[in-house]
C-alpha cells in the first residue's frame, strides 16, 4: 500500500537536495564570474601599461621585442586562466552532480536489465 509519510519524506528530501544544489551552483557561478572579471581587469591594465611602454620605444627593433614579449606573456596568462576556469567549471559540475549520484545509482541498479545502459560499446 502507498505510504504518504514515506512519499512526503522523499519529496522533502528531493526539494532540499535541489535547493542546496541550486545554492551551491549559484555560488560556483559567482566565483567563476569574479575570477573572469579579475582576469579581465588585470589583462586590461597590462595592455595599457604595455602600450605606454611601446609608445616610448626608440627603435623598430625595440618595439618589436616589446610586442613579442607582451604577446608571449599574454598568451601564457590566457592559457593559464582558461585552464583555471575550466577546472572551476569541472569542479562545479562535479559538486552539482554529487547529491544525485547515489539516487541515480540506486535507480539504475533497480531498473530492469533491458532498460540499463550498455557497459561498453564495441566498435
Amino acid at each position: 500500500m502507498f505510504n504518504f509519510d514515506d512519499a512526503n519524506k522523499k519529496s522533502k528530501e528531493a526539494v532540499d537536495t535541489a535547493l542546496r544544489t541550486y545554492s551551491d551552483t549559484a555560488k560556483g557561478f559567482q566565483a567563476i564570474a569574479a575570477e573572469a572579471a579579475e582576469y579581465s581587469k588585470k589583462s586590461f591594465q597590462d595592455a595599457v601599461t604595455h602600450f605606454e611602454t611601446l609608445a616610448g620605444a626608440k627603435s623598430f627593433e625595440a618595439a618589436f621585442e616589446l610586442q613579442t614579449s607582451y604577446v608571449k606573456s599574454y598568451f601564457e596568462g590566457f592559457v593559464s586562466e582558461t585552464t583555471k576556469l575550466g577546472e572551476m567549471y569541472a569542479d562545479l559540475a562535479k559538486s552539482a552532480y554529487k547529491p544525485y549520484e547515489a539516487p541515480i545509482a540506486a535507480a539504475v541498479s533497480k531498473a530492469p536489465k533491458s532498460a540499463q545502459p550498455a557497459a561498453s560499446v564495441a566498435a
